[in-house]
């Protein structure tokens, strides 16, 4: 007799779906913050010589429509049955485990030990959720090491941008083991740079007097803007940005395996998923009730 084939429990199972998914109410949310936030750093580009291009201006307003629209995020993803209350706790919980790393290098040499957390975690729990937690994280960690100014919306929208960037990558149940390390640590090291140079925007258009190779200046066509910009991030930032990337890269690949494995069990035990139901089936009767005499399985 052919023995069973043993079959793994459905909580250690791999499935396809995101523990966290994202419905169309959340995917509309967030592409609406994204083209705020577009629109919000780039602005300056298109504005003429007479326009007031202080961010200091702008980042009340940006940060004012940011805060619902996050909250709009969370709301939405709760309505598509892909966020409950125990997956808003692990949120609570990762956001301030981030945001009590990033003092641990912040301010020497762009060390940000945070951002391994936001890639492994949009890479586990799903763009939506990434996004999020890019933002609030951010925030919470502007709190704690006074960091609050108005740049600190435009870092929300960008670290939101790099977990959101995470939770997209491609293979989230087929590639595992070092090939998904070396994919993640890849992300993040282009990640950092894309965050570093995302920021860039935000301070370059405010700064004059730089010299006339890397000097925004407002009203010119934006293609040579762009190629001044090009110039100030090269002379300003590599150095900065490297060294968020390289540690990002290190602590990924050396803690990497641990933690995913570490957010996975944690998901499956709070099991994300919607429950399962089963639709119990309807007791069968005979269309006409069995004749005196004869037996029940005659009919």
């Amino acid at each position: 007799m052919k023995r069973p084939t043993p079959t793994r429990p459905a909580a250690d199972r791999p499935t396809s779906r995101r523990p966290v998914r994202v419905g169309p109410r959340a995917a509309a949310a967030l592409v609406l913050v994204t083209l705020i936030g577009i629109a919000a750093f780039g602005w300056p580009l298109l504005a003429d010589r007479q326009s007031g291009l202080a961010h200091s201006q702008d980042a009340p307003w940006l940060f004012a429509a940011l805060l619902p629209l996050l909250v709009a995020v969370v709301v939405a993803t709760i309505a598509d049955q892909g966020m409950d209350a125990k997956a808003v706790a692990m949120l609570g919980v990762l956001a301030a485990v981030g945001a009590a790393l990033r003092p641990l290098g912040a301010g020497t040499a762009g060390l940000e030990p945070m951002f391994f957390l936001m890639v492994l975690s949009g890479r586990v729990l799903g763009p939506g959720f990434g996004f999020v937690l890019g933002s609030v994280t951010m925030f919470a960690s502007a709190l704690l090491t006074g960091g609050v100014g108005p740049w600190m919306p435009f870092q929300m929208l960008a670290l939101g941008w790099f977990s959101l960037g995470a939770g997209l990558l491609p293979g989230p149940v087929r590639i595992r083991g070092r090939a998904e390390l070396a994919m993640l640590a890849a992300y993040g090291f282009l990640g950092s740079f894309a965050y570093g140079t995302i920021m860039n925007l935000q301070g370059w258009v405010i700064l004059q007097g730089m010299g006339q190779g890397i000097s925004f200046r407002p009203g010119d066509p934006v293609a040579e803007n762009l190629a001044r910009f090009v110039a100030y991030c090269l002379a300003t930032s590599v150095g900065w940005d490297l060294g968020r990337a390289t540690l990002t890269v290190v602590l990924t690949l050396a803690l990497g395996a641990t933690l995913l494995k570490a957010l996975r069990r944690a998901t499956r035990k709070a099991a994300f998923d919607p429950p399962i139901s089963f639709d119990s089936q309807p007791i069968r009767t005979p269309s006409h009730p069995p004749q005196r005499g004869t037996p029940p399985h005659a009919e």
